[in-house]
């Protein structure tokens, strides 16, 4: 029996056992009872995938997620039981005019290889898929950790806290209104805040307050922060904004659900470090860490001309892929001492503030893909220490790497590693 319809089993035989009496229940105490536990409440550590907008953007004929059932069934079968995803809120919800649109065209720019999101140019219906998926994660017993890049079409129609903070509350209302707030792990606002998402409106405005003086923000924009002249590449106009923006978001998304987690994952950024943020007001921290930001492993390798940024050909793969393994084995034992003072940091702050910790993208190499010249040792190394660490640091959730999808084939085909890691993550290996 698969594991999909062995739950639906149970649960049939619950509700049957259950009688007239759980009938007589509204469906908003019935939504309130079958909530995911709180994070801070959990005791069992998760191992999650990034799924990104992958899960909508290939569900097509031929497609790496054509079906659902089929990916999702292979996941837990590797041991992952929770995945961060994009639910897409600002097409999901409204346009700014009162609208909906249910149907996005997703153009492919150009031929290289897509590591993430769509290979080809395709059209989607987010309103309908997200419903579908979501159910069907209920159904393989996969917790979801909603996110978002904010990218593709109709991102420039979203403007200032307001638009982002709508998007979201009529996103999860959509989710509520069909009975599946209980397939939530948590809310992340916003992919790698404050940089590395399509929220356009958001990164112009942080650029228009480059020369702008900390002074000129509104009393309640300074409310609470600390100014500190060692800040990475930010002026004090900058990181203030920074700081309330993203906590004002959540304050307001929790005042319409409060018993959801709420908060918005990170990565470690000389412009923007995310210990400089001002995290008071949220539930988690996920802070994304790679080998190949330690300055040790890229070096003197290409890796960033040829395959973080994609040449126009693979001509000098072969020998990227070799320094890297050089400098890997070179500088290993520095490099991992660097990863686990980072990761010691991220969960010294979780302690401070009471919440758990986390990462949902590391640990290896930030950009990889199948190819000829090109192996996964790294990636597969890297994520066996970072499972081992975070067990160290007490992370209450970790990922193997940000290629755990089934378009990655030479890294997703392994399936008895992916069951040693994440038996290491989840502490039953």
């Amino acid at each position: 029996m698969r594991r999909r319809q062995f739950i639906q089993t149970t649960i049939a035989a619950g509700a049957a056992l259950a009688g007239g009496a759980a009938a007589m229940e509204t469906t908003a105490t019935v939504t309130e009872k079958s909530l995911q536990p709180r994070l801070k409440d959990r005791t069992e550590p998760l191992a999650i995938a990034m799924w990104d907008f992958s899960w909508l953007l290939r569900h097509h004929p031929a497609g790496e997620f054509e079906d659902w059932d089929q990916v999702l069934d292979e996941l837990a079968d590797r041991g992952y039981n929770a995945i961060r995803a994009d639910v897409f809120p600002h097409l999901v919800a409204s346009r700014p005019d009162g609208s909906i649109r249910e149907s996005h065209h997703f153009p492919k720019g150009d031929w290289k290889p897509a590591m993430w999101g769509n290979k080809y140019s395709v059209t989607v219906r987010p309103r309908e898929g997200l419903i579908e998926f979501l159910r069907k994660c209920r159904d393989h017993g996969v917790m979801v950790g909603y996110s978002t890049w904010f990218f593709g079409p109709g991102v420039d129609e979203i403007t200032e806290l307001d638009g982002l903070v709508r998007v979201w509350d009529e996103t999860l209302g959509l989710i509520e209104e069909h009975g599946l707030l209980d397939t939530c792990l948590y809310v992340d606002l916003l992919n790698e805040y404050p940089m590395f998402h399509g929220f356009s409106w958001l990164t112009k405005q942080l650029d228009s307050l480059k020369d702008a003086e900390a002074a000129a923000l509104s009393e309640v924009e300074r409310e609470a922060h600390q100014w500190s002249p060692e800040m990475g590449d930010y002026n004090e106009a900058q990181w203030a904004y920074y700081r309330w923006f993203g906590s004002e978001a959540i304050r307001r998304l929790r005042a319409r659900r409060p018993q959801l987690d709420y908060g918005i994952c990170q990565t470690t950024s000389g412009a923007a470090r995310w210990d400089a943020m001002d995290h008071s007001e949220y539930d988690f921290l996920d802070i994304h860490l790679w080998a190949v930001l330690h300055d040790k492993l890229p070096t003197d390798t290409g890796y960033w001309e040829n395959i973080h940024r994609l040449a126009d050909n693979d001509q000098a793969f072969p020998e990227v892929s070799a320094r890297l393994r050089e400098n890997w084995r070179a500088h290993k034992e520095e490099i991992v001492a660097w990863m686990d003072a980072e990761m010691g940091a991220a969960a010294a702050r979780s302690r401070e503030l009471g919440v758990p910790v986390g990462n949902t993208e590391g640990w290896g190499i930030i950009n990889w893909l199948d190819h000829p010249a090109l192996g996964w040792d790294i990636i597969k190394e890297a994520a066996e220490i970072a499972a081992e660490l975070g067990r160290k640091h007490g992370y209450l959730f970790n990922c193997t790497s940000n290629f755990t999808h089934p378009q990655f084939p030479g890294y997703w085909r392994d399936v008895a590693w992916h069951r040693r890691v994440t038996g290491i993550i989840r502490g039953t290996g």
